[in-house]
């Protein structure tokens, strides 16, 4: 077995240089895994709780911070962290959970992948629609979102509008790196949003399984600019 981490974009092909070149971009994923039933931070499935959203890129599942998209603009003071919105309290509302992963920016999505191992239940009400919104921000549907989950599955998500495929083919610069100074200098992030509609009296989640992929490419700035070695040849 073997790790290791390094700069990318990766690049693969026999013939790098030339009118007939086939190099192409190595597919990346991350992905998280829920099981609503698992409170326990830390722990494989681990699903957040109120205004708290998981990171599972970093095994098993633990609380991550979602950033408020900067655009682009750099802060002095760094990123701001934001969190996402609290679960209603009362006879009628919504509940949240989601997961956050972050991406280089100018990344290309290939594929979201939203799959449901056990249909959301809970106690003591009634369920009404629930969804699932990808964005780059909390309740976000900038890259996707499925209208009606119902079943166990693979989701189909609805149709994509212009500007979803315009957002998936270079992610934006979300959010700024929270050490100054150090590289990379932008992320994107790309949040994962399930919102669980209940009705008569909020009751505890009894169930529920969801399992969320990206699949991208990091795109090489350097194509098209650059033809010199290291970060060229390749015309």
């Amino acid at each position: 077995m073997a790790r290791t981490v390094f700069d990318g974009p990766i690049l693969c092909g026999l013939n790098r240089m030339g009118p007939t070149r086939d190099v192409g971009y190595t597919d990346l994923v991350q992905t998280c895994d829920f099981n609503f039933t698992n409170t326990i931070s830390g722990t494989a499935g681990y699903s957040g709780a109120s205004a708290q959203f998981v990171w599972g890129n970093a095994i098993p599942n633990v609380p991550g911070n979602l950033y408020t998209p900067q655009a682009g603009a750099f802060s002095a003071a760094g990123p701001t962290i934001v969190a996402p919105t609290a679960d209603t309290v009362g006879t009628a509302g919504n509940l949240y959970r989601g997961a956050v992963m972050y991406l280089p920016a100018g990344a290309s999505i290939n594929d979201i992948l939203i799959d449901c191992g056990v249909v959301p239940t809970i106690s003591g009400g009634t369920i009404g629609t629930i969804t699932v919104g990808v964005g780059n921000q909390f309740n976000g549907t900038q890259y996707a979102s499925v209208a009606s989950v119902s079943a166990v599955g693979r989701q189909s998500l609805a149709a994509f509008t212009d500007a979803q495929y315009v957002a998936q083919s270079s992610t934006t610069q979300d959010f700024q790196n929270p050490v100054i100074g150090q590289q990379p200098t932008w992320f994107s992030q790309v949040v994962f949003t399930v919102t669980i509609p209940f009705t008569v009296a909020q009751g505890v989640l009894t169930a529920g399984k969801f399992y969320f992929t990206v699949r991208y490419s990091q795109a090489d700035g350097n194509i098209g600019t650059a033809t010199v070695y290291p970060n060229g040849n390749f015309d």
